[in-house]
């Protein structure tokens, strides 16, 4: 009898175990690692957990390269999930969204689907508008990099764009490394090579929303740029050509102003838009170490800040988000429950010579640096 119990008593001891081990894989944002394991293209998807000294956490997977959850302590010390995205791969794969994607390889929107390198006219997809956005109908959001977890903070995903992928010229070794520091920041590193003259142009697309409550919309977060200047657009998303100034206008974000004070104006940049997706040209200039731009939460007191050496940003303020979308959770994504900070060249740059240069040749590296530093306002 004694031998039974000391048996039953193993199991149950086991049993106990392996459900505890179970638990102890969710991440801090209850993300199951196991709910990120499919093959796609051929290759093993994952998730990969960055962790700093703080309990910051932040959670990617080598699907897109895309960041799933980012958990920062608000003003009261509750860690809060300030990312949208999925609970699980497979709506990843099969939705078609950019949530936390990263996009290439030209982020934001190129004229007609139509570039000129070296003399030569390539026809890219027209998937927007007319227009090819964030690299054509099957950008880098949905491709497959390989991964490599360099330390418990830093993830570095790799992949080669080949010549001719969604019309592009050249072979691209493109690397991004994603780096949480001890001080909260993610920082992210872009490079990339070719061996033919091309056009690149790599950002992030996280959607954030820094309530950590995506049932609430972002009309009251605080939103800063340092931008004088911006690239209005036509009725098709397209910029014109103009750099317009932001004075005396709703574009206007020099001081600390709430997203939702103009953005239903009768102003047309904004009804273009369907309310702010638009590219500022920042005063930073390409220094990295000057902010370029904030927003703040006064529910959370949760602040957001922005440094990057590309000369523009675009500002997308969940205009399409429409409720159609359940995310992690089960929460529905409704309209503006978020805000995107675009770190990158200016759209339709390769149409625009006058504009900084997106053209990358053999032998040139292609670096570009984005900084999402979180703290608090309490």
């Amino acid at each position: 009898m004694n031998k039974v119990m000391i048996l039953l008593a193993g199991v149950m001891l086991l049993a106990s175990a392996c459900t505890s081990k179970q638990v102890s894989e969710k991440t801090a944002s209850g993300l199951n690692p196991a709910d990120f394991r499919m093959e796609v293209d051929g290759k093993q998807t994952s998730l990969f957990v960055l962790k700093n000294k703080n309990g910051m956490e932040v959670c990617i997977t080598n699907f897109g390269g895309r960041i799933v959850s980012v958990m920062v302590p608000d003003k009261e010390g509750v860690m809060r999930d300030v990312v949208l995205g999925f609970d699980s791969i497979q709506d990843y794969v099969n939705l078609p969204t950019n949530f936390g994607a990263t996009i290439g390889r030209y982020g934001n929107r190129i004229n007609q689907g139509k570039i000129t390198v070296d003399g030569v006219e390539y026809q890219l997809p027209q998937n927007n508008y007319g227009h090819c956005l964030h690299g054509g109908s099957k950008g880098f959001d949905f491709r497959m990099f390989d991964a490599q977890q360099l330390s418990e903070q830093v993830l570095e995903l790799t992949y080669l764009s080949k010549d001719g992928e969604e019309g592009f010229p050249g072979n691209l070794t493109c690397k991004v490394t994603f780096s949480l520091t001890d001080d909260d920041a993610l920082d992210i590193r872009y490079s990339a090579e070719t061996d033919r003259t091309t056009v690149v142009n790599l950002t992030n697309h996280s959607y954030f929303n820094l309530d950590g409550d995506p049932s609430k919309d972002n009309s009251d977060y605080l939103l800063t740029i340092d931008a004088d200047a911006y690239t209005p657009v036509d009725s098709t998303f397209m910029t014109t050509g103009e750099i317009a100034p932001v004075e005396n206008t709703d574009m206007d974000f020099r001081k600390p102003t709430a997203i939702g004070a103009r953005i239903n104006n009768d102003f047309i940049q904004l009804k273009y838009g369907k309310g702010y997706d638009h590219n500022w040209v920042l005063n930073t200039k390409g220094d990295i170490s000057r902010k370029c731009a904030t927003l703040e939460s006064p529910e959370t007191g949760i602040v957001l800040d922005v440094y990057t050496n590309e000369p523009g940003i675009q500002i997308y303020a969940g205009n399409f988000l429409d409720g159609t979308v359940k995310g992690k959770k089960g929460i529905v994504y409704g309209h503006r429950a978020s805000v995107c900070l675009e770190t990158q060249k200016y759209p339709d740059t390769p149409n625009k010579p006058e504009w900084p240069s997106a053209l990358l040749k053999p032998g040139e590296k292609y670096d570009s640096h984005c900084i999402y530093k979180f703290s608090v306002r309490k």
